[in-house]
């Protein structure tokens, strides 16, 4: 791990590599909430022993990145595409595989489409262009994050109780839950963060809509990743971008649900190695 802190327009990026800088570069874009430390280092480490230099990143309100007050983000998904560019520009790379997860892919579809020339090929994991007809996420989700205002902020042990209830109500029948290690990961991420009750801001963010409906328009080659038990994305969502983008290869994980599952781990770290092969 090599952090850093990125200074570029006013604001703070905190982002960290892997490997060696002469191998393909891939970025990394975590989903809303969360922050680097999802993409865990071992995942990342399989991907440098691919022969790949990984970078991943704290979006705006998580981690060690630039927050706002909570309920008053001063920022737009734009910006937020725009950041991983400034990423980019940081580790003077030229070209990336870009991956993202849920609303990292969100992200990752508007690089795509924003910033075209800086992009040798995209994995979208667990994630959408939210089109009208799509079903919604289950109701439980729903439920469980409308009690978030419940939450003790400041307390650490309030904090990764919720980060593990999250991970529970979204881990799929095929896995086992495994809670020692979320909430490892959960206690890493409340000391590191700046002011962890701001991640509750992606949740109102605007923009990205004159992107998303433009999906069809992608032309770096795609892979998607989705599980059959995603329930704040449903499966039905991968199958839609598999069909709007053309030539997308879809890896479809049975019994897996909205999760980076170790479990899933080989396949999915098989599947990005031979994508990110391509090159443009």
């Amino acid at each position: 791990m090599n952090e850093q802190l990125i200074k570029v327009n006013g604001i703070n990026i905190c982002a960290d590599s892997f490997g060696k800088p002469d191998h393909p570069a891939i970025l990394l874009i975590m989903g809303a909430q969360s922050s680097l430390i999802w993409w865990e280092e071992e995942f990342c480490q399989r991907l440098v022993d691919a022969g790949r230099f990984i970078i991943r990143y704290d979006n705006r309100d998580v981690g060690r990145s630039t927050t706002y007050e909570p309920g008053q983000p001063g920022y737009t998904f734009e910006d937020m595409a725009d950041d991983a560019i400034r990423v980019l520009d940081a580790y003077k790379i030229e070209q990336a595989h870009i991956i993202g997860m849920s609303m990292g892919g969100m992200l990752t579809q508007m690089i795509a489409l924003r910033h075209p020339e800086r992009v040798k090929t995209i994995t979208l994991v667990s994630t959408s262009n939210f089109a009208p007809r799509l079903p919604p996420m289950e109701e439980s989700v729903i439920e469980f994050f409308s009690n978030m205002g419940a939450i003790d902020w400041t307390n650490k042990q309030s904090v990764v109780e919720f980060a593990i209830n999250r991970s529970k109500i979204l881990v799929g029948s095929k896995h086992v839950f495994d809670e020692k290690s979320i909430g490892a990961l959960a206690e890493k991420e409340f000391v590191r963060s700046n002011n962890i009750a701001s991640m509750g801001n992606h949740a109102l963010l605007a923009g990205g809509e004159s992107y998303l409906v433009r999906t069809s328009e992608i032309i770096a080659p795609t892979l998607i990743v989705h599980g059959t038990e995603d329930p704040i994305i449903p499966y039905k969502h991968g199958e839609n971008l598999a069909n709007e983008i053309p030539d997308a290869v879809l890896l479809t994980l049975e019994g897996t649900g909205h999760e980076l599952h170790y479990d899933d781990w080989d396949k999915i770290i098989t599947s990005i190695s031979k994508h990110t092969s391509i090159s443009n």
